[in-house]
């Protein structure tokens, strides 16, 4: 008992300089905006460290007396907050925003439920991963925790109810939550795990989960998921011969079939196992045809509306679980801004009459040279150097000439772009003295997102090549070539062939480019290279992920691309169509890549 109070002591006291002056009062903050269509209010907010929430909650006076819940929905990997909220189609949206519809099903909850005030926190993870966000923070099952504590403080107030839920990835959000702390705290009501069991530990979780359920009759599990051991992408199995959703769920019913009986009986196209009076229910589609229903399960199924209702009144009153979809007439019309005020003028600077998302600090006046910070490196070790690079680069320490990006033409069939690129490959110190300066892809890859760009993929790196100014002779070397003196010797050939040539010149053949590619994934911590174009045309390195991802020499190059191009007259996120089966060629020779990026 004692330890017990001590731990919530503690833990009231890690969140209490955070939610102190919102714990006692659910009304809205002054910061939200009115919704054009709905009426709801929304704000959007950036939390430390790398976390983004959107929350909308019920407009107007008369909901301020009701019973608040705060249904928290963490994200799927790979999905953006205004994916997952989701809107109408349009030509030339991407597929992602009709998948969920997170937002269209919490609409119709607060119509089948007037007499409650229903709180929608969207969270996402940085990097849309919270399985990454989790495995990158030493502290993350600590943070998770106070965030949920505050967010029920700060929306709902101190008597609101919880519905912690979540799609694929987000499942790492919600068992974050249940290894936060000794026990799951009392004021969850409902959990709601949609096609996100991957992670189910008996030894971690069923003890926890079991004495949750115990310590309240109101207190509900529910768990949707599929056959998904055989489907298939590209040919290839998705799932490995211990994962998916369908043996995690075999995981829990064996961890429950000892405590509870368990039956089991056909609920339309799913098999229902239900539990401890119906508290407990999984619905597992059987899927005979193999197919990928992993979101479909959330979105066209109306899984969220139906997790959320079952036990209550409207429990099958507004449609049925498996569709057809019952929210269409509460979708928006168009997506959610990124801003928790659209109206506001945009602090980046405009282009051809759209945002240009680059982002790159300033140079300190006091930041060293090229040649300086190569010798301040020399004799590190590989890992101190690579935080050196990061830490120095991330401050600002590149010349001026990078930071004027070219545009470079790029099309697939009929479909034409514009791609934004560094002119030269990445480089530490001022247009004077500078060193460009190769990395591992895990540095790559935290320097191009802190400054909104991203890596280019092969296709890319050919479009590039095609529209290069400057066109450089490939000078191989044969010894010590990881060494910082490779590196500093290769700069230096690379130079007295630019000799002569304008700075900030679109260039090739100076380095082979760090990319991405489904190859990334084809075997563990893999470094996918490709380029190096000699004068022929022809590249002296093919795509290849034959090199470990710590490897690093001094023919490698990074290149920044603006994450945000041009197709077809109109802005779009490069991430976005990488990972889009149907627009993907645009930007890739390979197909879509999922993630488009380099794991941690």
């Amino acid at each position: 008992m004692v330890q017990k109070l001590v731990s919530s002591l503690a833990r009231w006291l890690a969140i209490a300089s955070i939610s102190m002056a919102h714990a006692e009062s659910p009304t809205v903050s002054p910061r939200f905006v009115d919704s054009p269509e709905f009426a709801e209010k929304t704000v959007t907010e950036k939390l430390p460290p790398d976390v983004r929430i959107h929350v909308n909650a019920p407009a107007g006076d008369a909901d301020a007396t009701k019973p608040t819940r705060v249904l928290v929905y963490a994200l799927p990997n790979g999905n953006t907050i205004e994916q997952t909220l989701g809107c109408k189609v349009a030509k030339g949206l991407d597929w992602h925003y009709d998948i969920q519809h997170v937002a269209a099903q919490v609409r119709l909850l607060r119509e089948l439920n007037p007499d409650e005030r229903l709180v929608l926190v969207c969270a996402e993870a940085g990097k849309l991963s919270w399985p990454s966000w989790r495995s990158s923070h030493k502290n993350a099952n600590e943070l998770i925790g106070k965030f949920l504590d505050d967010w029920r403080a700060k929306f709902g107030g101190a008597e609101a109810k919880v519905t912690l839920t979540g799609h694929s990835g987000g499942g790492g959000f919600i068992f974050g939550v249940i290894e936060s702390a000794d026990d799951i705290p009392a004021y969850i009501e409902r959990i709601a795990i949609l096609d996100a069991n991957y992670n189910f530990d008996s030894a971690k979780h069923a003890g926890k989960l079991l004495r949750w359920l115990n310590g309240d009759p109101s207190r509900r599990l529910i768990v949707l998921a599929y056959d998904d051991r055989n489907i298939e992408l590209n040919g290839k199995k998705v799932v490995g011969p211990a994962g998916g959703t369908y043996r995690a769920t075999e995981r829990m019913l064996a961890a429950f079939e000892p405590h509870f009986e368990i039956t089991e009986k056909k609920t339309g196209p799913f098999v229902e196992y239900s539990g401890l009076d119906g508290r407990v229910r999984f619905y597992v589609h059987p899927n005979p045809q193999n197919k990928i229903l992993h979101t479909a399960l959330v979105g066209d199924m109306n899984g969220l509306v139906h997790a959320q209702t079952l036990g209550t009144p409207a429990e099958g009153d507004w449609g049925a679980f498996g569709g057809p979809r019952a929210y269409e007439k509460w979708i928006q019309p168009e997506p959610t801004p990124k801003t928790s005020n659209p109206a506001a003028p945009s602090k980046t600077a405009s282009r051809a009459g759209r945002s240009f998302k680059v982002k790159i600090p300033a140079r300190p006046h006091d930041a060293v040279n090229g040649q300086a910070f190569m010798k301040s490196i020399a004799d590190l070790k590989r890992d101190e150097r690579e935080k050196a690079v990061l830490k120095e680069i991330l401050a600002g320490n590149i010349p001026n000439f990078l930071r004027k990006f070219v545009r470079v033409p790029i099309k697939s069939g009929t479909q034409s772009g514009t791609l934004e690129v560094a002119p030269d490959y990445l480089a530490i110190g001022s247009d004077d003295d500078f060193v460009r300066i190769p990395m591992t892809p895990q540095t790559a890859q935290q320097i191009v997102e802190a400054f909104g760009c991203v890596l280019p993929t092969r296709k890319m790196v050919d479009a590039i090549d095609t529209a290069a100014k400057v066109r450089l002779e490939p000078q191989p070397l044969t010894k010590d070539r990881e060494s910082v003196a490779a590196f500093l010797l290769e700069n230096e050939k690379i130079e007295q062939q630019r000799k002569g040539k304008p700075l900030g010149a679109l260039v090739t053949g100076a380095k082979k480019d760090i990319v991405v590619s489904p190859r990334i994934f084809e075997k563990p911590n893999r470094l996918v290279i490709y380029g190096w174009r000699q004068l022929n045309g022809k590249p002296i390195q093919p795509l290849t992920n034959v090199h470990v991802n710590w490897y690093v020499d001094y023919s490698h190059g990074v290149r920044l691309i603006n994450a945000e191009m041009q197709l077809v007259g109109k802005p779009a996120h490069i991430a976005e169509l990488l990972e889009d089966p149907n627009r993907s060629s645009i930007v890739s020779d390979e197909g879509p890549i999922h993630p488009p990026r380099y794991p941690d």
